[in-house]
């Protein structure tokens, strides 16, 4: 592939629901320009976007690959993402080095969720977009019904500029609504031709709409347009590459990318109406000292990792030495390469704004910054969305722990969104993510890549036990069995804090020396050692003010043992007449939702024995504060994502403990002996 001067380079990100037909119009961009020589199949799994084994066993998209494409001397970077919302982090990583997006929709399905949170995206990056509406061969395709659906939510900025002649079963031509002629498909090759009356008068008033839009955009136009109500056909081509730019058009583009019909049209819209990266929001200097910014790591089992970077400023060569600023670590580089799905195609360099990879980097991973001479350089990171959703995973095998770390952590360098954390006091190794299905997606990938079986299951919750009242108890232990015995008596009050963040308050009153100075300590060391088990479930005892007051001891048999046996001894019997209670941990919860599905919410959370603490609204949607117990939350983020149709999202953290209701308490108290006497 030959190097491609920034004001030929574009950059375009593939956003859209699940199913609308991204990675097959990447594949037929592929075909068209002959980067591919045989158009594949998602259902064939022959695809140059969808090579990995875990996407062509279930025939959709889970990672972003890149595919460059060479159209009419220029170069198309094809960012190819997934729809599913489980690999949102994907399109995190893609719309942070596009300078423009594609959204494509289906034609028998108009606006759906995936076209929503893409525009949400998009309108937060502040970059351009142009509508592709695909599978207009469908049966029953009505391409009208779905413009309107498109502009009942993107407004009159929403203007097709290319429209079906005949959509559904056989459609194969297409009218440029601007020139006003129309294009027959025959094996994605187009014949010229000229439209009927209908289609004349229809594309006349569809001129006249995105005229409005257009001269919005420029001062000119719009003073001649105020002035004779009217543009001639060269000044809306002119007006409308501006008015893209400023996002007061989205352009709409019919076709069918199975049927190959229409791409041609597309892949004008994209050289001709989107930005370069020069024109693009990174600001990308080409006169700057080289700064490359990595935004994908791939972890290649045969060659191992590679890096997909966008070049900032400066011309990436491949026989630099570049520092990464993050880590102030130097990094030799050997090889750039394009990608082209799983192919690398290796290249000398690559010009500002130009998307390239690096292989097999020592320090560097995704969101890191390499530069030229090691200059400070500011640059915008990816905002990764946090996990909401997490479980407990263990190798199946035992003596498999550490390759389960090792898988993970590959898997986290390609995927930021996941991570592994280890729960000292369960003693369980959590895995968090996005989706039920992504993590499941995790664990075949350690079975494939790395060799490990694990299973995946509900964490342990980690209760806590605090007492309601208050009681006195005397600890004795007296121990005798020929030469020196043990010997120590403790008298203890207990009682709560009030306050279940402090796990234990130690108070000596202890007067005249009934229990000498030197075995207090040991007094309160046996306590904090007794507190690990509650008495009701075993689990730790939190919220407890233990008062030593009196005791008793023997000046040759009493030791430190001696006290730490007799405060264990005295917690035992003094607990359980303090009105011992079992403490559930609280999670804040930050929900947001369209209005619509307030009462969905709040009913629900009702269910999970959750409060509402507030409502907040931003825009057309509601912030929502509530507060729920964490067994109620592990399915949340399935379970939200059913009830809004995807369109709700939350952030949840420990707020604090509670006690469990009674009707609750005694079954997990139960379940916990059980499992006690399992192990005996």
């Amino acid at each position: 592939m030959k190097f491609y001067e920034s004001k030929d380079i574009r950059n375009v990100a593939l956003f859209g629901h699940g199913g609308s037909g991204k990675t097959i119009l990447a594949e037929a961009m592929a075909y068209k320009t002959k980067l591919v020589d045989r158009m594949g199949k998602v259902e064939d799994k022959s695809t140059i976007s969808d090579f990995d084994s875990e996407e062509q066993a279930r025939g959709m998209s889970i990672s972003m690959s890149l595919i460059p494409v060479e159209y009419k001397n220029k170069k198309i970077n094809i960012l190819d993402t997934p729809g599913y919302f489980d690999f949102v982090g994907e399109q995190h990583s893609a719309i942070r080095v596009a300078d423009a997006a594609i959204i494509v929709v289906d034609a028998s399905g108009g606006v759906e969720v995936g076209t929503e949170k893409a525009w949400e995206m998009i309108q937060n990056k502040g970059i351009p977009a142009i509508i592709v509406v695909n599978k207009c061969d469908r049966e029953n395709v009505n391409f009208d019904e779905t413009l309107e659906s498109l502009q009942g939510f993107f407004g009159d900025k929403a203007q097709p500029f290319v429209i079906p002649v005949n959509e559904g079963i056989g459609f194969n031509e297409v009218c440029d609504v601007i020139t006003g002629k129309a294009y027959k498909y025959d094996k994605g090759n187009a014949t010229e031709g000229s439209v009927s009356g209908d289609i004349e008068s229809k594309i006349e008033e569809i001129k006249e709409n995105m005229m409005d839009p257009i001269a919005s955009a420029d001062e000119d136009l719009m003073e001649k347009y105020l002035e004779e109500g009217l543009l001639t056909d060269e000044e809306i081509s002119k007006g409308a590459k501006t008015a893209v730019a400023t996002g007061d058009l989205v352009p709409v583009f019919a076709i069918s990318a199975n049927g190959n019909v229409g791409i041609d049209k597309v892949m004008d819209a994209i050289v001709n109406l989107l930005p370069s990266p020069i024109e693009g929001t990174d600001n990308c200097d080409p006169a700057e000292a080289t700064t490359a910014f990595i935004f994908k790591t791939i972890s290649d089992p045969y060659v191992g990792k590679i890096s997909l970077f966008k070049v900032i400023n400066g011309t990436a060569v491949s026989t630099m030495e570049l520092t990464n600023i993050d880590k102030d670590k130097k990094e030799k580089i050997n090889h750039i390469y394009t990608m082209a799905g799983k192919k690398q195609i290796e290249v000398e360099k690559i010009a500002t704004g130009d998307i390239g990879a690096f292989s097999k980097l020592t320090d560097s991973v995704t969101n890191n910054t390499l530069v030229d001479g090691g200059k400070e350089i500011e640059i915008e990171k990816i905002n990764f969305p946090k996990a909401n959703i997490f479980m407990a995973i263990s190798p199946k095998s035992k003596g498999d722990e550490d390759k389960l770390g090792t898988g993970l952590g590959k898997i986290r360098e390609e995927d930021p969104t996941v991570y592994l954390e280890r729960n000292v006091e369960t003693s369980q190794n959590l895995i968090y993510g996005v989706g039920e299905m992504q993590i499941d997606i995790v664990a075949n990938k350690l079975k494939t890549r790395f060799g490990v079986e694990v299973e995946l299951d509900t964490p342990i919750i980690p209760y806590r036990e605090t007492i309601k009242g208050r009681s006195d108890a005397e600890g004795k232990h007296k121990k005798q069995s020929g030469g020196s015995g043990q010997f120590g008596v403790v008298n203890m009050r207990f009682e709560p804090t009030g306050d279940p963040s402090v796990e234990f308050e130690f108070v000596d009153e202890v007067v005249g020396g009934t229990v000498p100075r030197q075995f207090i300590p040991a007094v309160e060391k046996g306590m904090r050692r007794a507190i690990q088990s509650g008495v009701l479930a075993g689990y730790p005892l939190v919220g407890l003010r233990a008062t030593l007051y009196d005791g008793k001891y023997h000046p040759v048999d009493s030791d430190e043992m001696s006290f730490i046996t007799a405060a264990s001894l005295a917690y035992k019997e003094g607990i359980p007449q303090a009105k011992p209670v079992l403490l559930e941990p609280i999670y804040k919860l930050t929900i947001t939702v369209p209005d619509r599905y307030m009462g969905d919410i709040m009913g629900d959370m009702s269910k999970k024995r959750g409060r509402i603490m507030g409502m907040e609204p931003v825009g057309n949607r509601q912030v929502i504060s509530a507060e729920a117990p964490l067994s109620e939350l592990f399915k949340y983020a399935t379970e939200l994502r059913s009830m809004t149709q995807a369109r709700g999202s939350f952030e949840m953290s420990f707020e604090r403990y509670e006690e469990v209701p009674a009707a609750f308490s005694e079954d997990i108290i139960a379940k916990a002996k059980a499992k006690k006497e399992e192990k005996k």
